[in-house]
């Protein structure tokens, strides 16, 4: 059985080998002090905040997401992070952070979800096609 919710204490080593495989599938190495400076702001959720799609009370994927202010809608939610474990793939876990980002969201009063990711990235662009609309930005960055 699939279902997502917040990410627990007893997750941590989990989520970290997760947020690793997502790290290294865009070629970024960080270290331990990243992870727990990461897992020490997702447990107060106060800036950030982290999901967790369990598949049979297993953590197999993890969304990290925040909301900031917007000068056209009301306050909008960036999804940062989207990652699921090979060996679940394909079972839905995507699909459910997805819904579970969005129902956050919109429970908060946001008016929308949005996220980048990589032209390469087809497989996740599959699904992203199907439950999201690419109004075709091309996101730029300065680096600092």
């Amino acid at each position: 059985m699939l279902t997502t919710g917040p990410l627990e204490p007893s997750d941590s080593t989990a989520w970290q080998q997760l947020f690793a495989g997502y790290n290294e599938f865009y070629g970024r190495t960080m270290t331990n002090d990243f992870y727990d400076q990461a897992w020490t702001r997702f447990q107060r959720g106060q800036e950030i905040h982290a999901l967790g799609a369990r598949l049979d009370d297993r953590l197999v994927g993890i969304a990290h997401f925040l909301t900031h202010a917007s000068t056209t809608s009301p306050d909008s939610c960036y999804l940062q992070d989207l990652f699921t474990a090979a060996e679940a793939r394909g079972q839905g876990a995507a699909r459910a952070l997805l819904t579970a980002v969005t129902d956050w969201a919109k429970e908060r009063g946001c008016g929308r979800v949005y996220w980048s990711t990589h032209e390469s990235n087809a497989t996740a662009r599959h699904l992203y096609d199907q439950v999201a609309e690419n109004r075709g930005f091309i996101l730029y960055t300065i680096p600092l």
